[in-house]
């Protein structure tokens, strides 16, 4: 008896350690819980991603393949606790960065994780460098925990996929400005180069971050910014590079002083335009001044107008020195 004693307090024994003690967990300020059970996640009933604002990103033919199931995230906090065969998925959710040459399946790729190699339209390697600022969604955190087997080199795969197809394709814009109608001019395509892609970084940039909107839909990943910050020509091609660095920069001095003096000489123009202008109206307004006093005299009465004419006359003579009279015949 006494043994049979001993196996029923060590079995008690066993469950009180099994499920009090290792079922209660809690969960840090950082992180987020998911619980299943036997292996199915907690989840919201008739809920998924597409009732959230997050698959607003996604083209139509994406939404069906990325309808995940919303489930019950845990908050930081605690004491928790769970049954034996529930098990507890955590996920951390602070911001994390990363350089975007880095490949956490093979540390040797891509010169040991400090340069991404990708190839411009006009068919040159360059090396891109640069970080990449992410963190998980807590929103869709089945996709993140249960959709991908590893997430992290999953979205980074992507992001590189998404950023080489934009430097095969990237096409510079020229400047809006104004024809000679004065209508406006639309940024048309012009040539295709590294320097292209070195002057529209921050387009280049934004572009990235437009097109990974739909990462936290997909792979429960919110990129919050993409960092490019050089794009570095083969050294074959440096040299040439300089050369017509130089020379660009030389012609844009040029253009900018001739559109400068252009305009200066423009603005004097105007200003003698305005000066001409200005003398007419002067010596026009006297002789509009004194018809329409004239006009006025006339209208007073029949006799108004020579009586003030004969005035004007006599004040003239006053003034004259020589007065010449014809002389009667």
């Amino acid at each position: 008896m006494s043994i049979l004693a001993g196996v029923v307090v060590g079995v008690l024994a066993w469950l009180f350690v099994r499920i009090l003690l290792m079922g209660v967990y809690t969960v840090a300020q950082n992180e987020r819980a998911v619980k299943t059970s036997f292996g199915r996640a907690d989840r919201v009933p008739g809920k998924t991603t597409l009732d959230d604002p997050i698959s607003d990103h996604l083209r139509p033919e994406e939404r069906e393949r990325y309808a995940y199931p919303q489930v019950r995230v845990i908050q930081p906090g605690g004491p928790y606790f769970k049954m034996p065969w529930q098990k507890i998925h955590k996920a951390t959710v602070a911001t994390s960065t990363v350089n975007m040459a880095v490949d956490q399946e093979d540390p040797t790729a891509n010169s040991a994780g400090t340069r991404l190699d990708a190839v411009t339209k006009d068919q040159l390697n360059t090396g891109l460098t640069g970080q990449i600022r992410y963190r998980v969604s807590e929103a869709n955190l089945y996709a993140y925990l249960f959709g991908i087997k590893k997430p992290v080199v999953h979205v980074m795969a992507y992001f590189v996929a998404v950023l080489r197809q934009r430097i095969a394709n990237f096409e510079a814009k020229s400047p809006v400005g104004e024809a000679n109608d004065g209508e406006s001019i639309s940024g048309e395509t012009i040539g295709v180069s590294i320097n292209d892609l070195r002057k529209n970084l921050r387009d280049l940039n934004d572009y990235m971050e437009l097109e990974c909107r739909s990462a936290q839909a997909r792979y429960g990943v919110i990129f919050d910014a993409s960092l490019i910050t050089a794009i570095d020509p083969p050294l074959e091609v440096e040299s040439a590079l300089a050369a017509i660095n130089t020379a660009h920069n030389q012609v844009s001095s040029d253009i900018s002083l001739a559109q400068a003096s252009a305009d200066q000489k423009i603005v004097q123009s105007r200003r003698a335009v305005e000066i001409e202008t200005l003398k007419a109206q002067a010596e026009v307004a006297p002789v509009k001044s004194l018809a329409e006093e004239l006009f006025q005299q006339h209208k007073a009465g029949p006799g108004v107008l020579p009586a003030y004419l004969r005035n004007v006359k006599l004040g003239l003579l006053e003034k004259a020195q020589q007065i010449y009279m014809e002389a009667g015949k």
